[in-house]
């Protein structure tokens, strides 16, 4: 009852906060409201983001949500890989090491030539960095992410590994100007939850007709999304990101699914999907 309590009045305070101050809802719409992290925003900017968001969401307006997203690692994403960059390097990457392996086999195991490995949502790079030192027969690993600042900096730290590039921008954007490869695609433990249902089929579509592609999804979804009943993507969690049932989202795009698992991480309450899938 007393949880009840708390959740109703902060509700209201943050509703009133959203009413009566209009020129700060579009400042911190502006640069984005997907997470808090140390103290990048004071109580009051709390209530109002959580305001804002349960806002969106019962309005079902995704493009918008999706918007605000985007702003967030466009204009934070360097802030973000600075706050959890240990993290990553000493307890993500280690995790998944195993897993990564999979996709390593599979490429290895394909008669096809593949010229490039893209991760999306880069962040730091140490990922891609990681995987440039396991493939021998990849040339080119690009990493690519929203922050043009991270991207800056992934440059000059990794500007003696001649295997990687980094490049600024939405993949959206960035998969319209290539030319037909043999791609392999990655996203790390986050990317595809920050996209809108009809962007993924869209991005998956546009995929399957540019080449010989295998992508390897290690994703979140929400743990109580019942993909059997719910087939939709659904928004979910303190993100407001998006659970989306991407094995079915790959299969109506054209792909086959050649792997599928799933991981509970003990300092995460969400379930890790991990699909893999290609087009031939």
């Amino acid at each position: 009852m007393k949880y009840i309590i708390v959740k109703l009045i902060k509700d209201s305070l943050g509703n009133i906060l959203v009413a009566l101050r209009p020129k700060k809802v579009r400042q911190l719409s502006k640069k984005g409201l997907t997470l808090e992290l140390g103290n990048n925003l004071n109580f009051p900017e709390r209530l109002m983001r959580r305001a804002l968001l349960k806002k969106i969401e019962k309005a079902q307006e995704y493009d918008k949500l999706a918007e605000l997203h985007k702003s967030y690692w466009t204009k934070q994403g360097d802030n973000f890989v600075n706050y959890t960059e240990n993290k990553l390097e000493n307890t993500n990457l280690p995790a998944y090491k195993t897993i990564l392996d999979v996709l390593k086999n599979e490429v290895s195991n394909e008669s096809i030539k593949f010229n490039k490995l893209i991760e999306i949502g880069t962040g730091n790079g140490s990922v891609l960095d990681y995987l440039s030192s396991r493939y021998s027969n990849i040339d080119s690993f690009i990493g690519i992410d929203l922050s043009e600042k991270q991207t800056k900096i992934n440059q000059e730290k990794y500007k003696n590994n001649n295997k990687l590039e980094f490049v600024g921008g939405d993949v959206l954007d960035w998969i319209e100007n290539q030319e037909q490869a043999n791609m392999v695609f990655l996203t790390f433990r986050g990317v595809l939850e920050y996209f809108t249902q009809p962007q993924l089929i869209n991005f998956f579509e546009k995929l399957n007709t540019s080449g010989n592609i295998i992508f390897f999804a290690i994703e979140p979804t929400d743990s109580a999304h019942n993909f059997e009943e719910h087939p939709d993507s659904k928004v979910y969690g303190f993100e407001a990101s998006f659970s989306h049932n991407h094995k079915k989202l790959f299969e109506d795009a054209g792909f086959k699914i050649w792997y599928s698992d799933q991981k509970k991480e003990s300092w995460h309450t969400n379930i890790m999907r991990i699909i893999g899938a290609k087009n031939f």
